[in-house]
């Protein structure tokens, strides 16, 4: 579906160098968007993405942006409203590794970075994203976890934050609703790519844990980046006009 075809501006995806943020791009430009990515570190798969994307006649612009500097990412945003005029969509999937282990071995300055890199991240974007999204009466969309609907012991550095950006965005939906804005969260659960990849790959989780995981989702199967990127698409798309202030889990069913 073209959703985006007759919206002017472009849609920002944080992170767009990632797993996620990478499947979000190719979507919303397969929908008829042009895109603008950020990256915080990994410029060549930025640059990938970003290449992947003008082969296929998307419009496209990348960045190297750290969201936890406030007036950095102000300063992006004006950017890219110089760039493209205006700003139709915002999608955050940017974050950091986040290691699985028990919050009793978390120091409190750990917690803090944590807490800037994603909490502190998504508001100093959508802040400074609100008065173009309120010219186009857009869509913002937060990237989170599943783990806020039903919590996995040695989860707590990543969902605990999250959980904070989830408070941000439906405080954000009811405060912008009456501008038009809808600002809504989707959370991944277990994926075969992306974060659950590299968790796999550091050995946070083992087969065991795979196994324990697999049994509690009661599709019995691992989802994509591909599925997220489905749901965020649609949460920011006209078709979802009436939704705001909710949260949709990809995760086949784990959290009921």
């Amino acid at each position: 579906m073209r959703d985006f075809e007759d919206r002017a501006g472009v849609a920002i995806v944080s992170g767009g160098s990632g797993g996620i943020g990478a499947a979000v791009c190719r979507r919303l430009a397969a929908a008829g968007s042009a895109v603008a990515l950020t990256y915080r570190q990994n410029k060549d798969q930025a640059d990938a993405v970003a290449a992947e994307l003008a082969a296929h006649g998307v419009t496209v612009a990348t960045d190297r942006l750290d969201l936890a500097d406030a007036a950095a990412t102000s300063g992006y945003v004006q950017s890219v409203l110089a760039r493209f005029d205006s700003v139709h969509t915002v999608v955050h999937c940017a974050g950091p590794h986040v290691p699985m282990v028990h919050l009793s071995r978390v120091s409190p300055e750990r917690l803090r970075e944590q807490l800037d890199t994603d909490a502190a991240a998504f508001f100093n974007l959508l802040h400074a994203a609100l008065p173009a999204l309120r010219d186009s009466r857009g869509s913002a969309v937060a990237v989170t976890t599943a783990a806020t609907s039903r919590y996995p012991v040695r989860d707590g550095l990543s969902a605990g934050p999250k959980a904070a950006v989830e408070a941000l965005a439906r405080a954000l939906a009811a405060e912008e609703g009456r501008f038009g804005v809808r600002v809504n969260c989707v959370g991944p659960g277990m994926l075969t790519d992306g974060m659950s990849a590299r968790l796999m790959a550091s050995g946070d989780l083992d087969r065991r844990a795979l196994d324990a995981a697999m049994a509690n989702i009661p599709l019995r199967t691992f989802g994509t980046s591909e599925d997220v990127a489905e749901a965020v698409c649609f949460l920011a798309s006209d078709r979802a006009r009436f939704i705001t202030g909710q949260k949709l889990d990809i995760d086949g069913g784990y959290g009921i």
